[in-house]
């Protein structure tokens, strides 16, 4: 089963670009179901998957306290694998084909109100005004997200080169290594204009590559393990398009 799921982490990977996160999940979720199989039928392999036995092993899921986001995500592990798997001939016929992927609740995010993000917009521009390189930083952050609704992930994998200041444009890298265009405003376009001009230079090292933001130790800013993992994603892409290299592979550090 190693040498298949390897195989099926390559197909992620390079045919549906998928995540680290993610493709580190479906794995995860076919060895449990692997598992599951070998517990009633030892020494079986992927021909002995069956409808029934598939919603067995989510029943037993669900009976174990997994969350409906988690099961859903498990369904869809599944049928991608299977469906992969009988083009590849290893399964006769695909039997997630009538399983159903499970509804997840879906909840409004908690947002700021008004107030709150004027209050958060004036804290960051008070600090601004002393010239503080980090409270530049946090100000260009605040009016970027207000402007644009990026995720904070996206926002810390960003480049020098995604911004294009004359046409006052961000070039953003999303879920599935997908790209999109996003615009932004003035009051974004100041905010960024003094954190590249006295901000960002009073921070940067060896070490900064070409990070639009910083950490107090001149390193791309993380703001959580998605930023990583998006910076991963730039370095592949970055590979691809330089042929591979050292060089390539150290822009993007975070």
């Amino acid at each position: 089963m190693d040498a298949i799921l390897e195989e099926f982490d390559e197909f992620l990977a390079l045919e549906r670009g998928r995540s680290d996160h993610t493709r580190r999940a479906y794995l995860g979720d076919l060895r449990s179901l692997f598992d599951f199989l070998a517990e009633r039928a030892p020494d079986a392999g992927l021909d002995r998957l069956s409808l029934p036995l598939l919603r067995s092993w989510l029943s037993a899921q669900a009976s174990a306290g997994a969350a409906r986001t988690t099961l859903a995500r498990r369904t869809s592990a599944v049928k991608t694998f299977t469906a992969w798997a009988t083009r590849r001939g290893l399964m006769p016929s695909d039997p997630a084909t009538r399983l159903q992927l499970p509804k997840a609740r879906r909840t409004l995010p908690a947002v700021l109100r008004q107030d709150q993000a004027l209050d958060a917009m004036a804290a960051a521009k008070s600090g601004a005004q002393q010239g503080d390189p980090l409270a530049l930083r946090d100000q260009l952050i605040v009016e970027l997200l207000y402007a644009t609704g990026i995720r904070v992930s996206e926002l810390c994998g960003l480049d020098i080169d995604d911004v294009d200041r004359p046409r006052r444009l961000l070039r953003v890298l999303g879920k599935g290594n997908k790209q999109r265009t996003v615009p932004f405003g003035e009051p974004a376009q100041a905010a960024l204009a003094r954190w590249l001009e006295d901000g960002r230079p009073e921070l940067a090292t060896a070490d900064s590559g070409p990070a639009l933001l910083l950490g107090a130790r001149g390193r791309r800013l993380e703001g959580d393990r998605r930023c990583r993992e998006r910076a991963r994603r730039r370095r592949r892409l970055s590979r691809r398009r330089t042929g591979g290299g050292r060089t390539a592979a150290r822009v993007t550090r975070c």
